[in-house]
């Protein structure tokens, strides 16, 4: 008896909720650019020393991992995703506003605002503190 054995293959990913694909989706439309794509990246900055960025773009970069989900495309650059690896992109809409929410596991501390973070591996500033870059206050 032949028995297939099964490489198991561990991939990174970000997931996207409704919420947030519908937002993206509706964005692309209203932009008249409903083939583009949202670039997700993490930079040094903000109140914990690293923040969250977005950007809608025609294309993946070289190297790029990209997702698809919903009828979004995600572009995420290998450093990023390394801070990214399991992350949750959600759209948040309240009183006070809506935005784009990250729920990323691999921060250890974020900012109040949720824009900035100080990650599992050491990323971040260790001199940052509150009333950083994101404008927050926090």
């Amino acid at each position: 008896m032949d028995v297939q054995h099964l490489e198991s293959v561990q991939t990174e990913t970000v997931v996207l909720t409704e919420a947030a694909g519908a937002t993206v989706r509706n964005l692309l439309i209203q932009k008249n650019v409903p083939d583009y794509g949202l670039r997700v990246f993490v930079a040094g900055g903000g109140c914990s020393g690293m923040q969250y960025g977005m950007a809608l773009e025609a294309e993946a970069r070289d190297y790029d991992h990209v997702i698809e989900q919903d009828g979004v495309k995600i572009f995420i650059d290998p450093t990023s995703m390394m801070y990214l690896d399991g992350a949750t992109i959600d759209y948040v809409d309240s009183i006070m506003g809506g935005g784009f929410k990250i729920e990323n596991p691999n921060a250890v501390t974020s900012c109040g605002c949720g824009s900035s973070f100080k990650a599992k591996n050491g990323g971040g500033y260790e001199g940052a503190a509150g009333g950083g870059g994101c404008g927050c206050g926090h």
